[in-house]
């Protein structure tokens, strides 16, 4: 059984899961709003995503017989400058989970709680890909362009990204 301390921090990232979800959601909307249909799916995709580290994490907390405690979810944001400016408060957004996930290594390592030490290193490596997947397509939105055919091309490539969901129930 974890400890308490590791079981609130646990599920307060349970909370940042959620609120991930719920921001990709809201950028997924506001660039479908605005015609921005590839944008708009990835973003739907990456929502998703994170629902499905919600449910690893929610999944681990119960099989080391620890209790889940749900709290409010905080509103996002519902306007972005353009399909760059999401890309960017996505990258910033993803650089706070990374902090936040390595707090809660360094809190296991302390509890020598090495159970979840281990089952946390999956998240670790999932952050390294969610920041390298956005640097890389802000680097390419800057070089098409924000209006023209480049961006049109960029929101095709982006439409094309599609749901593999992972297996939550394991490490």
């Amino acid at each position: 059984m974890i400890s308490d301390r590791m079981n609130d921090a646990l599920n307060n990232q349970i909370n940042a899961e959620m609120y991930s979800s719920y921001l990709y959601l809201s950028m997924s909307a506001y660039l479908a709003d605005k015609g921005i249909k590839g944008g708009s799916q990835w973003f739907y995709v990456q929502a998703k995503e994170e629902m499905l580290h919600t449910e690893k994490l929610y999944n681990y907390v119960i099989s080391q017989g620890s209790r889940i405690i749900l709290k409010a979810i905080d509103a996002p944001p519902l306007e972005f400058d353009s399909l760059l400016n999401a890309f960017e408060e996505a990258l910033a957004h993803e650089k706070k989970v990374t902090g936040l996930i390595n707090d809660l290594v360094t809190l296991a390592v302390e509890e020598k709680d090495h159970a979840t030490e281990i089952f946390l290193q999956w998240f670790v490596t999932e952050q390294i890909e969610e920041e390298e997947n956005a640097t890389d397509i802000i680097g390419q939105l800057k070089l098409a362009g924000e209006v023209g055919p480049g961006m049109f091309m960029m929101d095709r490539e982006l439409a094309a990204r599609t749901f593999v969901p992972a297996q939550t129930n394991s490490n």
